[in-house]
């Protein structure tokens, strides 16, 4: 991303946010982001010379929502607020929100947020050598249920889908039967798995 130019960067990623909330990503060009700032499809290239620029810069606008870390808060604190906080950022973004697992984070604000990760798993013990590893791990997991919750997978169960698969010859799903269509609780659900990541991030 260009450094040059700055002064209309913010402007320009909010109305390219809005376009992808509205329409969709492959509705997202140069021109549509031009068009809804009013200047011209050049200008725009004066801050991002392409559209993979302006997804990177996408990515960077949605994670400067997430909480940046209070004074005081241990690892573990830290690491929660992450963790609900992109939850959130899911439901509010469905439709940009894959771009968090399509691209790396390259973008300033982006790296900040990978930065928070890694001070958190420091101060939690974490060996240096560990710690991109386990970062990857917290980030698989946390975007990964965000992204299945936001686009509707995990409401399938509702559908009765795993029990009917439990008919053919599937022993583990026809010992499971009675609790493979049972209604989720996501907010517990979630709460639980990251309650077992933290379990097991301090003796790595």
């Amino acid at each position: 991303m260009r450094k040059l130019k700055t002064e209309r960067q913010p402007e320009i990623l909010d109305a390219a946010l809005a376009i992808a909330d509205e329409h969709g990503i492959d509705a997202l060009t140069m021109r549509a982001v031009a068009e809804r700032i009013g200047v011209t499809p050049m200008a725009i290239y004066g801050y991002f010379r392409n559209k993979n620029e302006l997804l990177d810069g996408l990515v960077g606008r949605l994670l400067t929502s997430l909480p940046q870390g209070l004074p005081g808060e241990s690892w573990d604190q830290r690491l929660s607020a992450f963790a609900w906080a992109t939850r959130r950022l899911a439901r509010e973004h469905p439709g940009v929100f894959p771009l968090l697992f399509a691209r790396p984070s390259v973008t300033p604000d982006a790296v900040a947020v990978v930065d928070l990760i890694y001070q958190a798993l420091i101060d939690a013990g974490v060996p240096d050598a560990e710690v991109p590893r386990i970062e990857r791990l917290i980030t698989t997991f946390v975007l990964g249920f965000a992204t299945s919750e936001a686009n509707g997978r995990f409401s399938a169960s509702g559908d009765g889908i795993r029990s009917r698969r439990a008919r053919g010859d599937f022993p583990a799903h026809q010992r499971l039967m009675a609790h493979l269509d049972s209604p989720a609780d996501l907010d517990a659900e979630f709460a639980a798995d990251l309650a077992d990541l933290v379990r097991i991030i301090r003796p790595v």
